[in-house]
């Protein structure tokens, strides 16, 4: 049994709070809004996401950040990806140093190309040590985890001992937990995943067909692989979990997020038009900024990825972008 804070009310932070509570943890979560505070509390329930789950009388709900952080043995964000810098800076003078951080958000931050765990290692420098971080990642939406259904996940960090806690922490009969040592190769499949995602939900709604599907997703692996393998992942961890695991269950889910924001665009909608719509983010949309940056800076072809990029930030027709994909020099398909 751990005593284990959520920083976040979101629609995963709220499912990964019944899975810790079934592990037998103490559970509480920090929200911004007194009104998903006081809901949680006294209702059972988060009014704003998974409403229609009633959580365990013993999570209890917090909005005093600081009173959330006391004598706790674990930190587990679950917040936007872009908001995980502030948040961790916020949080540094409550820690004490031997809190494991875990990090469920998923993305890679513009301008710096960092990971998650990467910017917590900088953020928490000189009070929590690297080998005090990890992640939990893998094909998981919330709407399946919060009503029990089987899923499997994968536990990362910069030391096997952390990693192992993590497991141990989260594991039910229900949600199954897998080590895995490569952190950068888990995170970035992780987080370009999302921007598959996206151009899975252009395939949908302009019925390209399965054909396309399946090349989308093969041939995203390999961009995902390839930048994956150039920031020091291992090339075997993109057929895991939270490589072609997730990349399936992105591009495929009705639960998902990025493949939405792709199939509205598909059928005409402008991305502000979509993004004011929705009450969740699509971490997606950023990520296509962070990685075709990355790929123009560092010289590696992600040509999915430029072509979501243009599709999102340049009003480049999906159609011609899907030209542009198809028409281009004849390549070897085994080549990274």
């Amino acid at each position: 049994m751990r005593n284990v804070t959520i920083i976040g009310a979101g629609s995963f932070g709220t499912a990964l709070a019944t899975v810790l509570d079934t592990a037998g943890n103490n559970v509480q979560i920090w929200a911004r809004e007194k009104e998903v505070v006081d809901s949680i509390n006294n209702n059972h329930r988060n009014p704003s996401y998974l409403s229609d789950i009633r959580l365990p009388a013993s999570i209890k709900a917090y909005d005093d950040l600081e009173h959330c952080l006391r004598d706790q043995d674990m930190i587990l964000f679950a917040t936007p990806s872009h908001t995980l810098r502030e948040l961790a800076a916020k949080i540094k003078p409550c820690l004490d140093g031997h809190e494991i951080l875990v990090t469920v958000s998923k993305g890679i931050e513009n301008d710096t190309f960092k990971t998650m765990s990467q910017i917590l290692v900088e953020v928490m420098e000189g009070v929590t040590l690297e080998d005090n971080i990890g992640v939990l990642y893998g094909p998981s939406h919330a709407e399946e985890v919060s009503h029990l259904k089987p899923t499997t996940v994968v536990a990362a960090s910069y030391s096997t001992r952390t990693a192992r806690i993590i497991q141990e922490t989260f594991l039910t009969p229900m949600f199954r937990v897998y080590l895995n040592n490569d952190i950068i190769g888990v995170e970035i499949g992780g987080s370009v995943k999302n921007i598959m995602a996206i151009a899975a939900g252009i395939v949908d709604s302009a019925e390209l067909g399965d054909n396309a599907k399946a090349a989308l997703i093969t041939r995203g692996l390999h961009e995902m692989k390839r930048m994956g393998v150039m920031m020091g992942g291992y090339a075997e961890t993109f057929s895991g979990l939270t490589g072609m695991g997730d990349l399936i269950v992105t591009c495929t889910s009705k639960h998902s997020r990025n493949r939405y924001v792709g199939s509205q665009i598909g059928l005409g909608k402008k991305l502000d038009e979509i993004i004011d719509s929705m009450n969740m983010v699509a971490e997606g949309i950023k990520t296509t900024k962070s990685v075709r940056d990355w790929a123009k800076r560092n010289n590696v072809d992600m040509p999915i990825t430029c072509a979501v990029y243009r599709v999102l930030f340049e009003n480049e027709d999906p159609k011609d972008a899907l030209n542009t994909l198809m028409t281009r020099d004849p390549k070897d398909e085994v080549s990274i």
